[in-house]
């Protein structure tokens, strides 16, 4: 009984009336809370994570670098339906040759609202900062055009940029592509070898980096908010690390929308066998895998030595070992300068027998001064004990390295594997000058396993890889070597007229390439190529154009509902 009934009863007081309770009317239609549509996401399965993201380095030379830097890094120039480079408009208002200067220079106008996604700009610091780490650090896979540039110059506030060239550069439109943050990196004591071994600490592209996990191989990516350009399709991109067998089977459960591995045949073959629900497609990357003869090392620093280690090997094999049979076997390499797939490939390699040849590594050794005793070749009471090396993050690297010291050692010549970082072997140990007095004395490597860069200027790259550093001012600190170890002062002049534009780079080539075929400096093996599967759940992705690849168009990806965003 209530309060007020009680009170009444004790009074004689009526009792009051009884009062309904309405109950509330629902919520107007106007008023309701709109349900959020469910977060998109595609997912990505690659070979590894392992490694860094430096997508300028030999050390970084990898398919995971080339995506990282597609999704976060601008770039001037990037590759048109034909291959050929069109200026980004999205973050240039232009970029153009200066008529009537006394020196070659390029004007860059940077669009004002182009930043980082921190909110620093995009501007002239990061343009210096990859042309002073390009020019001067070793182990660079394109070091030759930034080398030619005598100044960079800011105004407008950072976002116009005066180029100026001690020489002419036909090729300036390969530069500067890939920028990186220089704000946050120029005073990164882990230094230019390893900053970004965990990725970019800001992106200039339409994803982001969320979180980094290397030790579960994934790596989760978000739209980025401050990006100016269109947003992207989809709300994150993860990429997921497994081995082949994991992928095929991720692809064939829907756990992944899409791959970008490297096949060997039992894996191409398997993902064939998806049928109509997975389209397949090869794709050639901008690297041929190459087998470096230094001649600045101790045991093959005579032409002799180096073609008879070349008369050793069966280069089929090498081959075979490295490609595992998949879809790079297709790209043979025959040339020293261009890639098979890039235009104007052409083989520029000299009639020769297939190896091994023991006869032929007999009297080549033979000629060279050495003797077969005790089932070595000695000379000067030392036997020929050659050190290979391959940096460990790769493992068809690897593989091949060792399978080159097989083949050698059945020819009774001695080898050994070694297997460094990337960094330190193509930043420390293939960095010193090949003309210095104890160079070949205190040489530790003698042959490489390495990667070719391609898809720049072609004249760029042959100085890259086989050219002289150019020559520095007193005081300044010399430009590193070329991993080859090679620098011939009589073959200069040809490569820097090819350079500035003196000599048509055919002509140049055609005498460059004779003499490095002629001096057993390379031995080219493959273009490296990789299967780009996709599955009918993701809707966007295309090869891309030129070398760009798949992650050229992930800001058109539409992907499917995640199931668990992480929030």
């Amino acid at each position: 009984m209530s309060t007020a009934v009680l009170a009444a009863a004790c009074t004689n007081a009526p009792p009051p009336p009884l009062v309904e309770e309405t109950p509330a009317p629902p919520p107007s239609s106007s008023s309701a809370q709109p349900i959020p549509p469910m977060p998109t996401e595609v997912v990505v399965g690659v070979d590894d994570l392992d490694g860094g993201f430096n997508p300028h380095t030999l050390a970084d030379l990898s398919p995971t670098s080339s995506a990282l830097a597609n999704l976060m890094l601008p770039s001037v120039f990037r590759p048109a339906e034909d291959g050929t480079l069109q200026l980004d408009t999205t973050l240039m208002e232009s970029a153009e040759v200066l008529p009537d200067t006394e020196k070659f220079t390029v004007r860059y106008q940077i669009r004002r609202e182009a930043s980082w996604s921190d909110g620093a700009p995009i501007a002239a610091e990061d343009f210096v900062y990859l042309w002073e780490q390009l020019r001067s650090q070793p182990g660079v896979s394109d070091p030759a055009g930034y080398q030619l540039i005598e100044e960079v110059t800011s105004g407008q506030g950072g976002k116009t940029v005066e180029v100026t060239f001690s020489e002419p550069f036909d090729g300036w439109r390969t530069l500067f592509a890939n920028l990186l943050p220089a704000h946050l990196l120029r005073d990164d004591p882990s230094g230019w070898a390893t900053a970004l071994d965990d990725g970019y600490p800001a992106s200039g592209g339409p994803f982001a980096i969320r979180q980094v996990d290397l030790d579960r191989g994934e790596i989760i990516l978000e739209r980025n908010d401050r990006y100016w350009g269109a947003p992207a399709a989809s709300d994150r991109v993860v990429l997921r690390a497994a081995d082949e067998t994991r992928q095929v089977d991720a692809l064939r459960s829907g756990d992944t929308h899409l791959a970008v591995i490297d096949a060997d045949a039992a894996t191409h073959q398997s993902l064939r066998a998806l049928g109509d629900e997975v389209r397949v497609t090869t794709l050639p990357r901008p690297a041929t895998t190459q087998l470096l003869l230094r001649p600045d090392s101790r045991d093959l620093d005579q032409v002799g030595v180096r073609e008879a280690v070349l008369a050793a090997l069966d280069r089929q094999q090498l081959i075979a070992v490295g490609t595992g049979g998949g879809p790079a076997q297709q790209f043979p390499a025959h040339a020293q300068v261009l890639a098979p797939s890039e235009p104007g490939y052409a083989p520029t390699e000299p009639p020769s027998p297939p190896g091994p040849d023991p006869a032929e590594v007999e009297r080549l050794l033979g000629e060279a001064g050495y003797e077969f005793s005790a089932g070595a070749w000695v000379r000067d009471g030392r036997p020929l004990n050659l050190v290979i090396a391959a940096p460990f993050e790769n493992d068809n690297y690897v593989r091949i390295a060792e399978e080159a010291a097989r083949q050698l050692r059945a020819q009774n010549i001695q080898a050994t594997v070694i297997t460094p970082t990337g960094d330190q072997l193509f930043g420390e140990m293939l960095a010193a000058n090949p003309l210095s007095s104890d160079s070949g004395a205190s040489g530790t490597v003698d042959m490489v396993v390495a990667p070719r860069a391609a898809g720049g200027d072609p004249a760029a790259m042959m100085a890259a890889n086989y050219g002289c550093p150019a020559v520095v001012e007193e005081g300044e600190q010399p430009f590193p070597y070329n991993a080859a170890g090679y620098c011939d002062p009589l073959l200069q002049p040809t490569i820097d007229a090819a350079l500035a534009g003196a000599v048509p780079y055919p002509e140049a080539a055609a005498a460059v390439e004779a003499r490095i075929w002629r001096e057993a400096i390379a031995l080219p093996l493959y273009q490296q190529a990789q299967v780009l599967a996709v599955s009918s759940d993701v809707q966007g992705v295309s090869p891309g154009h030129g070398f760009a690849g798949p992650f050229s168009s992930a800001g058109q990806w539409v992907g499917t509902p995640a199931d668990s965003y992480g929030y």
